[in-house]
């Protein structure tokens, strides 16, 4: 961490520096003096924020937070300086303004173009007086965020402390996992650590049978934030859609909604929620069906109370069962991490040519159970990527699955090897024991897979056409999603841990036949 503020430093200084070059050309302004000048610069800031990032998702350290709340305010302020330069911007709206006249090629007017929304919409437009207010909303956004993520995280490394007696019914893999945590957290010996996180809460919520401790672990997690200890997040969250209804309207916007709508597929926060409509009616009513299905099946067993969200996930396990002869259990055994992300390298072959091979060790990483793979194209041998997998939770490290690239492709800076890494939060076993992961899990694994994917395959010239609007990005994500239960893939790597023998097809057909299962609560 003390190397960052002397390289935040520079790079926003050089970033300056670079910009300022653009905007004082006393040459009149071109695609290559300005838009493609503008494409090359801050770059290195870019490389220095992709490790802050890093750092601070997955390594999350006091002092690392302390960093984060200091430099936040001051990114911002230097993201504001380019955007509200009066004299940069107006050399990319003559530009946009003779964009027809120009001789550009699509993807030359297409950059062209989302740089001068995005100019607009992040108000290069405004007097100089609203252009102080902004950068001041900005900046306090920006410091809100920062605690935010801090008090967030801090709910997400507490426990729920269980007894034996407690865990009945939960998976021994999990009840293991519990253990190990509870020694590492210094409880007595036989107490029970179940992490604050999703990995840890589920199986619980799924097969413990001692519904207080289900009731404990699920008003922890849910009410991350919201227990009106030193971590709450409420006020926090109050100022922050303040500063947004605030921003808003300087930039002239009817509602937040409005504005960060405006660079997605939907455009408009109308058809966004139009879609949803279109949904949520019918998927509330299957909630109501499925609680219907689990209070009768409860009522059999001599359980006389209402269905608590708490009771959601253990009665919803009991239903597949019955219905369908199906338990989660049932299936974790051939579901071990490591043939699965075999699994997932295999199809990414089939599929795409991407070949990927283990290096672990012979890079840096930033923590040990970091793992590394060069990734080459299978037709022509070329290196074409690094992907780094970062597979357990552990105290820093935010809560969920996302993808994150170190560095992208980009034609125009030279740059052709994509340093892309998958970030999940399974539970880490106790020593020498197998990862056995839910179907939910190998779900997000193979989801997340699909991000990396699509940035391994990416191919541009220019950095800012490299991404993908907010409403498209999780497209090829959850397309990938498909292939972890085609048969090719589970023949193959959905083994049995201990026999090694391939999930029967009687059980990949309960699979299938139990796809749409309980998709109402899923949905909504």
């Amino acid at each position: 961490p003390e190397l960052f503020p002397e390289a935040l430093q520079f790079s926003i200084d050089e970033q300056r520096r670079e910009y300022l070059a653009v905007a004082d050309n006393p040459a009149a302004p071109t695609f290559a003096n300005t838009i493609e000048a503008m494409e090359k610069a801050g770059q290195r800031l870019g490389r220095v924020l992709s490790i802050f990032g890093v750092m601070t998702d997955n390594l999350s350290t006091p002092e690392y937070q302390a960093l984060d709340k200091e430099w936040q305010p001051k990114l911002s302020a230097a993201s504001d300086e380019i955007t509200l330069n009066p004299q940069l911007f107006q050399r990319v709206e003559t530009l946009y303004n003779a964009r027809d006249t120009l001789g550009l090629d699509a993807k030359q007017t297409r950059l062209l173009t989302r740089i001068y929304e995005s100019f607009v919409r992040n108000g290069a437009k405004l007097d100089p007086q609203q252009k102080v207010q902004l950068s001041q909303f900005n900046q306090e956004l920006a410091s809100a965020f920062s605690d935010f993520n801090a008090r967030l995280l801090a709910d997400e490394g507490t426990y729920t402390a269980a007894n034996a007696g407690e865990m009945k019914g939960v998976p021994q893999d999990v009840r293991d996992a519990a253990l190990a945590a509870g020694k590492e957290k210094g409880l007595p010996p036989g107490v029970y650590a179940i992490r604050n996180t999703r990995s840890a809460v589920e199986p619980v919520l799924t097969f413990g049978d001692n519904r207080d401790l289900r009731r404990r672990v699920f008003q922890a997690f849910t009410n991350r934030g919201d227990n009106g200890n030193a971590n709450d997040t409420n006020a926090i969250i109050a100022k922050i859609v303040k500063l947004r209804a605030d921003r808003a309207r300087l930039l002239g916007y009817p509602s937040h909604a409005h504005w960060r709508m405006q660079d997605t597929m939907a455009k408009t926060p109308e058809r966004a929620m139009d879609l949803m409509q279109r949904v949520w009616p019918a998927a509330v009513k299957r909630v109501g069906e499925e609680v219907a299905d689990m209070t009768a099946l409860a009522r059999k067993q001599g359980f006389k109370g209402r269905i608590e969200p708490w009771d959601y996930r253990y009665y919803q396990e009991k239903v597949r069962k019955a219905r369908f002869n199906l338990s989660e259990e049932e299936i974790k055994p051939y579901f071990e991490l490591s043939n699965l992300v075999n699994g997932m390298f295999w199809s990414a072959g089939q599929l795409y040519d991407l070949q990927f091979k283990e290096n672990t060790g012979a890079v840096p990483v930033f923590h040990p159970d970091v793992r590394t793979f060069e990734v080459t194209d299978g037709k022509t041998g070329k290196v074409v990527g690094l992907f780094y997998l970062d597979t357990y939770a552990r105290e820093g490290k935010r809560s969920g699955a996302w993808m994150t690239t170190y560095r992208s492709r980009a034609g125009l800076l030279g740059d052709d090897i994509v340093l892309a890494s998958n970030n999940n939060n399974f539970t880490k076993p106790s020593a020498g024991q197998p990862v056995l992961i839910s179907l939910d899990d190998a779900s997000t694994l193979f989801h997340e897979f699909g991000h990396a994917i699509h940035y391994l395959l990416v191919d541009v010239n220019y950095p800012s056409l490299g991404g993908a609007q907010r409403d498209f990005v999780e497209y090829p994500s959850q397309v990938n999603e498909n292939w972890l239960l085609t048969r090719q893939v589970l023949d193959r790597f959905a083994r049995h841990y201990k026999t090694g023998q391939p999930m029967p097809t009687a059980l990949v057909d309960k699979i299938k036949k139990a796809d749409t299962f309980n998709q109402g609560f899923a949905t909504v």
